[in-house]
C-alpha cells in the first residue's frame, strides 16, 4: 500500500481549511500547519494546478469541487472535463468590473470556481455559487432570494422572478440541460421562468452546454436557439450543429481542450 508522504499530508490539511472557511489568509495558513510562509505558497502552488484553490492578494480561495447537494453529485461528475474547459474558456469572455449574473448549473459552478480572486459584482440565485464568493473583498455579492429547491440549492419562483426585475446586469449565464431545433431547455418548470427573468434584465446572455447536451430536449423549453447571444460549447460538438448555432445569430465560442496539468516539483521542504 502507498504510504501518505508528509507534504500530502499537509496539502490535504491546507486544502480542508481553505474549503470550509472559503477563504484563508498565508500568514493564518502557516500558523495552523506550523510550517513557513514559503511552504505554503508551494503547496498552494501545486494545488492551483489540479484546480483544488486559487491564491489571490492575500490568501487563499477554494475552488475545488461542488457542494454535497444530489444536483452536483451526480452531474458534477458526469463530462467533467468538458465542463471546466467551457468554464475555462467562458472566464476569458468576463471582463473585471463586469457585473455578471450565474444560475444555478453545474456548468455555471465551475465558472463561477474560475473567476473567484477577480473583481467583479456577481448576482446569483445559486447558494453554492454565493458561498464562493461569500469572503471576497474583490467581489460585490447580491443573492437572489425565493423558494430554495432542495436538490440543487437554487432559488425560484415568484419572489426571486420579481427581485430580478429590480436588477440590471451586464451579462447573464445559464446552464441549460439540453438543445435541439427548437431552442434550450431545462428540467424544472420554476427554474425555467427564474432564467428568462434573468435573460430579461441582462445586456447579453451566455449560455453554457456540454456537445452531448445537443440534440436532447428536457422537460421545459427555455428559449429559442436565436434568442441568447453566445453559446459556450467543449471542441466535441459538430460541424452540423456548430453551423446551425451560427445560421441562428449566436456568436458560438469553441472551448480548446484543458492543457494537461505540469508534473510538480520535488518536494525540499520539512
Amino acid at each position: 500500500m502507498t504510504s501518505v508522504t508528509p507534504a500530502e499530508e499537509r496539502r490535504h490539511r491546507l486544502l480542508e481549511i481553505v474549503r470550509r472557511r472559503g477563504f484563508a489568509s498565508l500568514p493564518e495558513l502557516a500558523g495552523q500547519l506550523q510550517v513557513s510562509e514559503s511552504t505554503v505558497r508551494r503547496d498552494v502552488d501545486y494545488l492551483e494546478e489540479s484546480g483544488a484553490a486559487q491564491r489571490t492578494h492575500g490568501g487563499v480561495f477554494y475552488t475545488g469541487p461542488s457542494p454535497k447537494l444530489p444536483h452536483f453529485e451526480h452531474r458534477q461528475a458526469a463530462h467533467w472535463e468538458k465542463k471546466r474547459q467551457i468554464a475555462r474558456r467562458a472566464a476569458e469572455l468576463i471582463e473585471d468590473g463586469d457585473t455578471v449574473l450565474l444560475d444555478g448549473g453545474s456548468t455555471t459552478y465551475e465558472l463561477a470556481q474560475a473567476l473567484v480572486g477577480r473583481p467583479l459584482q456577481v448576482v446569483t440565485n445559486s447558494l453554492p455559487v454565493a458561498t464562493l464568493f461569500a469572503s471576497s473583498d474583490l467581489v460585490d455579492l447580491v443573492v437572489v432570494g425565493g423558494y430554495v429547491h432542495s436538490r440543487t440549492g437554487v432559488t425560484l419562483g415568484p419572489y426571486a422572478n420579481e427581485m430580478l426585475r429590480q436588477l440590471c446586469v451586464r451579462r447573464a449565464v445559464l446552464s441549460v440541460a439540453g438543445v435541439n431545433e427548437r431552442g434550450y431547455y431545462n428540467s424544472n418548470l420554476l427554474l425555467v421562468e427564474t432564467e428568462r427573468a434573468m435573460m430579461q434584465v441582462a445586456d447579453q446572455v451566455l449560455v453554457l452546454a456540454d456537445s452531448t447536451k445537443f440534440g436532447r430536449a428536457s422537460l421545459a423549453h427555455l428559449c429559442d436557439l436565436g434568442a441568447i447571444d453566445s453559446l459556450v460549447v467543449d471542441d466535441g460538438i459538430s460541424g452540423q450543429w456548430q453551423e446551425r448555432i451560427t445560421s441562428a445569430g449566436v456568436q458560438l465560442v469553441v472551448a480548446p481542450p484543458l492543457e494537461e496539468p505540469k508534473s510538480s516539483e520535488t518536494e525540499q521542504q520539512p
